[in-house]
C-alpha cells in the first residue's frame, strides 16, 4: 500500500511534457502544474495571440505572465528526490520484512521472521552489515596471503639465482687453484732437475763445472717462480633483497 501511495504522489508531480519529476514547477490559470523550462519552451514553439496561449493539458487558455511558482509540488520533489537517494532496503517476499539479516549456512539474506521459521531455525545468523565486513576482513587476508605467496616465489627465484652465480664462482675458484696448483708442480720439477744438475756437476772436476757454470746460470734465469694465484675474501656477489616494506606497506 505505501508503495502505492508513493507511485501516486509521484504521478502527481511528474511533467506532463517531459513526463520526469518537475524542475521549477510553476501553474498555470488553469491550475495545472508543469516544469517552468518545459512550460516556456512549449509557450515559445507555439503561436499566440496577444500574449494568449492553451494549457498542454486541458487546452483552456492562459496568461504566459500569470504563471506562478508552485512550492509544495517543489517541496513534495525535493522529497522523492531524497528518498530515491537514500538507501534502498529491500523486502522479503515471503514476509514483507526489512531484509537485514545474513544466513551464513544458506548464504541468503533473510528478515527477522526468516530466521525464526524451520528452514532457517539453528542457522548461524548475524546483522547484514557484519556479514559485510567479515568479507571485506576476509577479502583482505586473501589479498595478504596472495601477496606473501608473490613474495615467497620472488625469493625462492632470487635465491636459486644467487647459489647458481655462487656455484659458478666456486667452480672457476676451484678451477684456478687446479691450475696453479699443476703450475707449482711443474715449476718444481724443473727445480729439482736443476739442483740436481748442479749436484752432478759439483761432483765433476772444477774445470769442468767452471765450463758449464755459464749453461746453469741461463738456465736459473729461464726458471721464474710464479706466485700463487690469490682470491680476495670478501664475498664478491651480494643478494640484493625485493622491497619487502613496500610490499607490505601496499596492503595495509
Amino acid at each position: 500500500m505505501a508503495l502505492s501511495m508513493l507511485h501516486s504522489v509521484k504521478e502527481e508531480v511528474t511533467c506532463p511534457i517531459c513526463l520526469e519529476l518537475m524542475t521549477e514547477p510553476v501553474s498555470t490559470d488553469c491550475g495545472h502544474t508543469f516544469c517552468k523550462p518545459c512550460i516556456t519552451a512549449n509557450y515559445e514553439s507555439r503561436e499566440h495571440e496577444q500574449g494568449v496561449s492553451h494549457c498542454p493539458v486541458c487546452r483552456v487558455p492562459y496568461q504566459f505572465e500569470n504563471l506562478r511558482p508552485s512550492r509544495q509540488v517543489a517541496n513534495i520533489v525535493q522529497g522523492l528526490r531524497e528518498l530515491t537517494l537514500s538507501p534502498k532496503v529491500d523486502h522479503c517476499d515471503l514476509h514483507g520484512e526489512k531484509l537485514l539479516l545474513f544466513c551464513k549456512e544458506d548464504e541468503k539474506v533473510i528478515c527477522w521472521l526468516c530466521e525464526r521459521s524451520q528452514q532457517h531455525r539453528g542457522h548461524n545468523v548475524v546483522l547484514m552489515q557484519e556479514a559485510a565486513q567479515e568479507r571485506q576482513i576476509q577479502g583482505e587476508i586473501e589479498s595478504v596471503q596472495t601477496a606473501f605467496k608473490q613474495m615467497r616465489a620472488t625469493l625462492d627465484s632470487e635465491e636459486e639465482i644467487q647459489l647458481q652465480k655462487l656455484k659458478t664462482e666456486e667452480e672457476g675458484i676451484l678451477n684456478g687453484l687446479a691450475e696453479s696448483e699443476r703450475e707449482l708442480t711443474q715449476q718444481s720439477q724443473l727445480v729439482r732437475e736443476l739442483i740436481s744438475d748442479v749436484q752432478h756437476r759439483l761432483q765433476g772436476s772444477v774445470m769442468s763445472m767452471l765450463q758449464d757454470m755459464k749453461d746453469t746460470v741461463e738456465r736459473s734465469r729461464l726458471l721464474t717462480v710464479k706466485q700463487p694465484r690469490t682470491f680476495p675474501k670478501e664475498q664478491r656477489i651480494t643478494f640484493q633483497a625485493p622491497d619487502l616494506k613496500g610490499i607490505l606497506q601496499s596492503h595495509q
